[in-house]
């Protein structure tokens, strides 16, 4: 079942609601909500709109980005990023016909709010209302299998016309459709592993570090280099100095 759920914008990963979850849940999330806050972190434009995301044995985090960005990765200013996480035997077809039904309606509610600059974070805490109530509606596998085929099962009836027996065919053929498309759907979805994911990033982290690294070491060599040259200036030019001085002060001395 779906488990707990993370709402941001993708254009800077602000965070714009998320699931209350109980002291149970929460508990047994904590260290999951902390791979999905930093998941949204480096969720890009140009990253898939689709994803699965396995996190040991037990979880997987699912993400949908909506509306998603165009194929040359061009940013939506309105595009949000739905994340759930959920247990790991629980079907993905249904974990994203959930993230879909809550896309929906977060658009049809905040569509207009989403891109607005001085927004503050989770400021649709209010959310999380519909949210529960459709947890609810997808706790159970098999009832929420059962309703999203009997959803599509009337929108492809309320297109159909003809007669029984073409009726009876084409409901076949509907049928059949139906499958190729959601196993089209399925490998459409890609996986990833949370381990690889957090490797990249901390490796990506460190070569970061090493950078900023090396151009503190290029300017303390810069700071350096130029001490040495003026030391060597001063090196050079000082018994010169302490000579033109004292001829100085003697002919002051012995002239004036």
């Amino acid at each position: 079942m779906v488990l707990s759920t993370q709402i941001s914008r993708l254009s800077d990963g602000l965070p714009l609601a998320q699931s209350v979850d109980d002291s149970s849940t929460e508990a047994a999330l904590s260290e999951y909500k902390q791979q999905a806050k930093l998941l949204l972190r480096r969720i890009t434009p140009t990253s898939a709109p689709t994803c699965t995301i396995d996190s040991g044995p037990s979880y997987s985090l699912h993400y949908l980005i909506s509306p998603p960005p165009n194929a040359a990765g061009n940013l939506n200013t309105t595009s949000v990023v739905f994340l759930t996480i959920a247990q790991r035997s629980y079907p993905r077809k249904l974990a994203f016909a959930y993230l879909d039904e809550l896309a929906k309606e977060f658009v049809m509610n905040y569509g207009s709010q989403i891109g607005q600059r001085n927004l503050r974070p989770y400021a649709f805490v209010g959310f999380d209302t519909f949210m529960q109530r459709t947890k609810r509606l997808y706790a159970d596998s098999r009832t929420a299998t059962t309703a999203l085929e009997e959803k599509q099962a009337n929108a492809a009836a309320a297109g159909s016309v003809g007669g029984e027996g073409s009726a009876q065919a084409g409901g076949t053929k509907d049928h059949l459709g139906r499958l190729n498309e959601d196993l089209q759907d399925v490998t459409r979805i890609m996986t990833k592993n949370m381990e690889d994911l957090l490797w990249r990033g901390d490796s990506l982290d460190q070569m970061s570090s090493m950078s900023s690294s090396l151009r503190d070491e290029s300017l303390k060599y810069r700071k350096a280099a130029r001490q040495i040259n003026i030391d060597a200036m001063i090196r050079k030019y000082a018994p010169i100095g302490a000579i033109a001085f004292l001829f100085i002060f003697i002919i002051w001395i012995r002239f004036f």
